[in-house]
């Protein structure tokens, strides 16, 4: 009964909420692995079989688990089961099925992350690592000129099509997390440099980022793993003493903005948060006011 109704909730996060396929398929991973734990506890578990004791037996279980690499779950690791379990409990109550509040179930306290960007320097050396001699090379200037000028997902950077993108008002409207859309913008260079390589294209693929590598097919986009390979291939090239994804890029693109004195709601809606506090990570790293205070009062 319980694996047929995280299906249903599965079903219902594609179809009423137009959740993405991979937060589906990350909730399908978490819940399995929530049943699977809970059928050795119960043969049959039933919705109203899940209390608070329950819950801490799985947090419990969740803190000693290792994985295939002989690692513990890190605490984020492990919330993200917990944010997917309070889902699973909000949909039941909602269908009126007897089960626990989700309410009840409190989150740990995350080990606080560091904050990754680029300054101005490791940027410039960054951006220019591509040879813009062939045709591979100009793609890549042009991926990162765009990641950088738009702060855009990879996912949301591999879906993008040619005739989306308006190089003349430098300017185009993606749909991002949760079906959310919104318009993002174009700097001068990543204008010109996408012009240059559209330019050089001499192919009919819808797709605004190919491949020009591997097996020929009637599909040549860019998979979102592959824009993560070359950005670490040219952070090896640029010898830069951090790892740097193309969420790194939209950090670094977030932290420009700010720290030029950007509106914190104007940022939010250029990222494409749903919540302003997601956007509040950036401020701390950001903010002029607290660097003048310590050069003004710190005594070396």
């Amino acid at each position: 009964m319980l694996k047929d109704l995280i299906n249903e909730f599965l079903e219902y996060l594609e179809i009423e909420k137009n959740v993405s396929p991979l937060t589906i398929r990350n909730y399908r991973h978490y819940l399995e692995r929530f049943l699977v734990w809970f059928c050795q506890l119960s043969p049959a578990p039933k919705p109203d079989d899940i209390d608070l004791e329950t819950v801490r037996k799985y947090r419990l279980y969740l803190s000693r688990y290792i994985n295939k690499n002989d690692l513990p779950l890190k605490r984020i690791t492990q919330n993200y089961h917990l944010i997917a379990l309070r889902a699973f409990l909000r949909y039941l109550i909602k269908k009126d099925v007897k089960t626990l509040s989700p309410e009840k179930i409190d989150l740990a306290k995350a080990e606080s992350r560091s904050l990754k960007f680029l300054n101005r320097e490791k940027l410039e050396r960054l951006l220019a690592m591509p040879e813009i001699s062939t045709i591979q090379g100009l793609r890549d200037k042009a991926i990162l000129e765009t990641l950088f000028s738009t702060g855009l997902r990879v996912s949301e950077l591999v879906k993008l099509n040619r005739d989306q993108v308006n190089l003349e008002t430098k300017e185009f409207g993606v749909i991002g997390k949760g079906g959310r859309p919104r318009v993002v913008f174009l700097s001068e260079k990543a204008v010109v440099w996408l012009g240059r390589y559209l330019k050089s294209r001499q192919d009919d693929f819808k797709a605004l980022f190919i491949r020009y590598a591997g097996r020929k097919t009637s599909d040549l986009r860019l998979t979102a793993r592959s824009v993560e390979r070359l950005v670490e291939k040219y952070t090896k090239k640029a010898r830069l003493p951090i790892k740097v994804t193309p969420h790194v890029l939209r950090h670094t693109f977030a932290t420009d903005l700010l720290s030029a004195g950007a509106d914190i709601r104007a940022i939010q809606e250029m990222l494409g948060h749903k919540n302003i506090s997601t956007t509040q990570i950036y401020t701390h790293v950001t903010n002029p006011q607290l660097k003048e205070i310590h050069q003004k009062f710190h005594r070396r």
